[in-house]
């Protein structure tokens, strides 16, 4: 599904964030909400060779890895009328060519349960990406994070800022992966602080 095809019949949209959206969606919206979608896990399985890293050194940054059994905490954002195009813009440099994400349309569940679920448009990055890096241990992607800067800042500030919305907006939810990567990200900087 390509952006553009979302706007044609779009006057109103939700897009659902669950990594760097989260803490800085960097465009205009109507509101935002705290939820999740269901059949899918948040990984740190993609490399990012522009935002949080390099050709030589890419950093990694979430993705969605189909999993009936689970669910992804994050925000979704309405956008409405002149909003839908330019956010849709936006997010297709930010997102697609840079990052080398695919949209796909998500159930999204608000936490409040103020609303049936809605429609959200997601990016995801798949295996077939160029990019897509896999899994690894929490030690090695941990490392990886503690030591990559790209365009936008320090991987490990994207580690971080994830992190610290889960506990601020999310504080039910036990991310493991996520948690247990920040641990040893964290382990790596005092080890290189201490090292100095």
């Amino acid at each position: 599904m390509k952006p553009q095809d979302v706007i044609a019949s779009k006057s109103s949209l939700w897009i659902f964030g669950y990594g760097s959206l989260v803490w800085k969606p960097d465009f205009k919206y109507k509101r935002s909400k705290v939820g999740y979608i269901q059949g899918y896990k948040r990984r740190f399985w993609h490399g990012d060779n522009f935002h949080r890293g390099n050709d030589e050194l890419p950093g990694r940054v979430v993705t969605l890895i189909e999993d009936d059994d689970a669910s992804t905490w994050g925000v979704a954002f309405e956008v409405t009328g002149s909003q839908v195009e330019e956010s849709l813009k936006y997010l297709n440099v930010r997102e697609t060519v840079c990052g080398g994400y695919k949209t796909q349309m998500v159930d999204f569940f608000a936490e409040d349960g103020s609303q049936p679920p809605v429609q959200a448009l997601l990016y995801i990055a798949t295996t077939d990406n160029p990019l897509y890096l896999g899994p690894a241990s929490p030690e090695e992607i941990g490392t990886q994070i503690a030591i990559c800067r790209g365009k936008t800042g320090h991987n490990l500030e994207y580690l971080l800022r994830l992190a610290e919305f889960m506990r601020k907006s999310c504080p039910q939810v036990e991310d493991s992966h996520l948690f247990s990567i920040e641990a040893a990200a964290l382990t790596v900087v005092s080890y290189l602080v201490a090292a100095q």
